[in-house]
């Protein structure tokens, strides 16, 4: 076991962001940097591409969804280097618009929010002193893109738990899947309120965190990468690249926690209005 050896894992990181992500840190970042992908021909495909330009990624199987996937990860980190320094959360789908509703929140919510907490509750024990952890998030998960002012009050409560988190997120699938989510006023994008419940847990890490004695000293930020090119996104306007630097720049600014970083680093209102 390398207790000494720092590492960083990037989830979701076969393409598009999360590919640019590692590639940064492999630049960057003294230790090793973990790509990880659900499909592991797809994730080995990438990390022989990362190899032909010089680099050194590391490569593990890790599906989100999967409590098993997860749970391998987990147990191989933690037998391999005993710790983990830069955990950066980027797995997430966006469900087909033309299923139903109730199939998109499940899927949307599964992955972005339930997804993120699997790996979560796997590996943010595992942290080190100075870990820091980012959680892609997007501009739609802002806040007042939840319509309902009594839920935006829920989701920003500062004695909101992962559990009451939890319910909420599961109360937004029923409501969708029996079609009353307007009447209970969560709108009519399953992809926002997964981004939404996902800021809020990471604003509910960063607590737990702070309460820890004795303190690790662990960031968490939530990120906006920007209107990106991406299989996701076929309407973006900036880069992979571009769409990396947000989250770098939260990985790399250790006074920074329970922040919201807009694509261009400006840190910004979660809960304010849609930044100029």
């Amino acid at each position: 076991m390398s207790t000494s050896r720092k590492v960083a894992v990037v989830t979701g990181s076969n393409k598009g962001i999360g590919l640019a992500i590692v590639k940064s840190l492999l630049e960057k970042f003294d230790g090793d940097v973990f790509l990880t992908a659900r499909n592991s021909a797809k994730g080995k495909t990438a990390v022989e591409k990362l190899k032909a330009l010089g680099f050194k990624p590391q490569f593990h199987q890790l599906d989100v969804v999967d409590q098993n996937s997860v749970d391998t990860f987990r147990d191989y980190i933690k037998h391999t280097y005993g710790g983990l320094d830069i955990l950066v959360n980027n797995a997430g789908v966006y469900a087909d618009k033309s299923l139903p509703l109730g199939d998109q929140a499940e899927q949307n919510v599964g992955v972005n929010y339930f997804g993120t907490l699997k790996v979560s509750e796997a590996l943010l024990p595992l942290l080190r002193a100075n870990a820091r952890v980012v959680n892609l998030s997007s501009s739609a998960g802002r806040l007042k893109r939840i319509p309902s002012t009594d839920l935006q009050a829920e989701f920003k409560d500062p004695n909101l738990t992962i559990e009451k988190l939890n319910n909420m997120m599961k109360q937004y699938i029923k409501a969708a899947k029996e079609n009353n989510h307007m009447a209970e006023g969560w709108g009519d994008n399953a992809y926002v309120v997964s981004k939404v419940g996902l800021s809020a847990l990471t604003l509910i890490q960063q607590r737990l965190f702070d309460r820890e004695s004795p303190k690790r000293n662990i960031s968490a930020n939530f990120v906006h990468p920007g209107a990106v090119i991406t299989d996701m996104n076929q309407n973006g306007v900036l880069q992979v690249d571009d769409g990396a630097k947000s989250a770098l720049f939260a990985v790399f600014q250790p006074n920074l926690k329970g922040k919201y970083v807009w694509y261009d680093c400006r840190i910004i209102d979660w809960d304010g209005p849609l930044p100029q």
